[in-house]
């Protein structure tokens, strides 16, 4: 069996349509460039480009402004100056003390208690506290009256009586015991006494001495 051709399933394209394709694609860029090139730059904006100064070789540069010292700040108040303290004090003498002349006065003379019995009379006249002796309501109610003489002994630093006795009853034992309690209770003056004899009589009226 004589060999048959196969059929084409992919026909190429013709030559001519692929160099028509690539003339018009290198057209196409060639116009492109051509364009770009006549397209005019735009102009530049020369405002913002400072003056040019034009300093001569003889003309030196101005001299730049001096700046400013800075402030200074306000100085603080000096300190107070230390107080010195001396290292030494001398130590000043102590004066003498000033003799005061002190009046003395004369020292009194004790006065001696009288050595014998005083009388009645001077008694009452150096006695600070003299108490009349009572009458008593039973001797009173029997109308018991009488006289006798007491004996008082007296302490002469403090003149209060230490003893008192009855050296002559007056009779009755009631009569005696009231006129001894009675002058027990007497006080002289310090110094003044020492014993005192003291007469005493009961009537009906009362005690009497």
């Amino acid at each position: 069996m004589p060999n048959m051709p196969k059929p084409l399933l992919y026909r190429p394209p013709p030559r001519w349509h692929v160099w028509a394709a690539l003339g018009g694609a290198v057209l196409l860029h060639l116009t492109a460039v051509v364009a770009a090139m006549k397209r005019e730059p735009p102009p530049m904006d020369l405002s913002a480009i400072p003056d040019a100064v034009v300093i001569g070789l003889d003309q030196a540069p101005p001299d730049p402004e001096p700046t400013p010292p800075p402030e200074e700040p306000d100085a603080p108040p000096p300190p107070p100056p230390p107080t010195s303290v001396p290292e030494f004090v001398e130590e000043q003498p102590t004066p003498p003390p000033k003799k005061t002349t002190q009046k003395f006065q004369p020292i009194a003379r004790p006065q001696v208690a009288a050595a014998g019995p005083v009388s009645i009379s001077n008694a009452k006249a150096l006695a600070i506290s003299a108490p009349r002796p009572e009458y008593p309501y039973e001797a009173r109610s029997r109308h018991i009256t009488g006289s006798g003489v007491c004996v008082v002994t007296v302490d002469a630093g403090s003149g209060s009586v230490n003893d008192a006795t009855m050296a002559v009853s007056i009779g009755n034992p009631i009569l005696d015991n009231s006129a001894v309690s009675a002058f027990r209770r007497w006080k002289f003056k310090p110094g003044t006494v020492s014993r005192v004899k003291i007469p005493i009589t009961f009537t009906m009226s009362g005690a009497s001495y």
